[in-house]
């Protein structure tokens, strides 16, 4: 073929591409809300419409269905879909602090919603007082709203400013108060001495943040200040969050070895490894777990394992060795999409389909004594008999 003759069909064989991707596009825009493109979901929609009893749910509510539709027939059970206010008190709870007032929000048997200040709060220095009845935010009556949707407009930018309505306990006056929102630490760890053992130091981590690894920090740092000689990390219920937090935490407790592998599609295997021995790597150490112990999780207790660092005690995990995107909508809803997964090199079984094996197997009886059980076997493990 000659040059010319190349160079010429490269030409039309571009433009023809240019084209078919802004017809794409433009299909692609008006997807939505083109009859032609759903003409089976619009025929419903009318019968519906025009001979169902009640009133068809006001927008948003069909096209967030239509989402959750789209995802179910996807059939992965870890791509979701978040609705603006559970996105936005997620996306607070993983980066362990958010913009708001500093309260706590309790309904009572009327279905009022009370105001209890943290001390040195926002609301606090505002003058709110326990029990104080919530009634209006920004202009807004919350009678109807969830506790959810209550929170979400409660919280916002830092420095900026709500404005809420309430009645007052004391006088039962009806008061307008100008808050401005400051920082608000949302721990994702607790910790104490156990009662039963001075030397146990117990760590409770109910998610992980981005806030986890530094937490980790003050919490062994404190406890072993307190006389700490061995410690135990609860597991119990945490679903996981965010990865690299988990590597972060796990690298605190390890002198070397790799964590985890990753990979993306089409993407290279990646590896990541302790770089440096962790400040608490010689550390007497247990993990509890238990059937919802997931994810992120999941990558503390098994890497510990793997390298003979902790005894896990408890019964198996979740098993979930997937990573998940979130994308913003323009909405303030998010799709969160399976992109990739991760394992631990040289654990067995793998933790899909299998969770993570304990040494120590404690099954829940039903009693609330599994955490006595639990502990005492620590005690037993971490603690020579004197």
């Amino acid at each position: 073929m000659k040059p010319i003759q190349s160079k010429y069909l490269l030409f039309i064989a571009v433009i023809t591409l240019i084209i078919g991707l802004l017809a794409g596009f433009t299909l692609g825009s008006n997807f939505a809300s083109s009859r032609s493109s759903w003409p089976v979901f619009f025929q419903a929609y009318r019968i519906l419409e025009n001979h169902g009893l009640r009133d068809l749910p006001a927008d948003p509510a069909i096209e967030y269905g239509l989402i959750q539709g789209m995802l179910q027939a996807y059939g992965d059970p870890y791509t979701s879909f978040y609705e603006p206010v559970q996105h936005e008190l997620n996306t607070d709870q993983i980066e362990g602090s958010f913009g708001g007032i500093g309260v706590r929000l309790e309904a009572d048997q009327s279905g009022q919603v009370l105001l209890y200040p943290f001390p040195d709060s926002p609301a606090s220095k505002a003058g709110i007082k326990d029990a104080d009845i919530l009634l209006q935010i920004d202009g807004q009556n919350i009678a109807g709203k969830s506790m959810e949707e209550i929170q979400a407009l409660l919280r916002g930018a830092t420095g900026s400013k709500v404005q809420i309505s309430i009645l007052t306990s004391a006088a039962g006056a009806e008061k307008q108060i100008s808050i401005r929102r400051e920082k608000i630490p949302l721990p994702s760890t607790t910790w104490h001495i156990a009662p039963q053992e001075p030397r146990l130091g117990v760590i409770d981590i109910n998610v992980i943040a981005a806030s986890t690894p530094a937490e980790l920090e003050r919490a062994v740092t404190d406890l072993l200040s307190r006389g700490a000689k061995g410690l135990v990390l609860d597991l119990r219920d945490n679903s996981g969050g965010l990865l690299t937090a988990g590597i972060d935490s796990a690298r605190l407790f390890l002198a070397e070895g790799i964590i985890i592998k990753q990979q993306y599609r089409s993407r290279d295997v990646e590896t990541y490894q302790v770089e440096e021995p962790g400040p608490f790597a010689e550390i007497p150490l247990a993990v509890l777990i238990n059937h919802n112990t997931a994810s992120a999780a999941e990558i503390i207790a098994g890497v510990l394992q793997l390298h003979d660092r902790a005894f896990l005690i408890g019964s198996h995990t979740y098993g979930k060795d997937t990573i998940q995107l979130v994308f913003d909508l323009q909405d303030g809803s998010s799709l969160h999409v399976t992109a990739a997964e991760w394992w631990i090199p040289g654990l067995e079984p793998p933790i899909q389909g299998h969770g993570i094996q304990p040494d120590y197997p404690v099954e829940p009886d039903g009693s609330g004594e599994s955490s006595s059980r639990e502990l005492e076997m620590v005690n037993q493990l971490l603690f020579v008999k004197e």
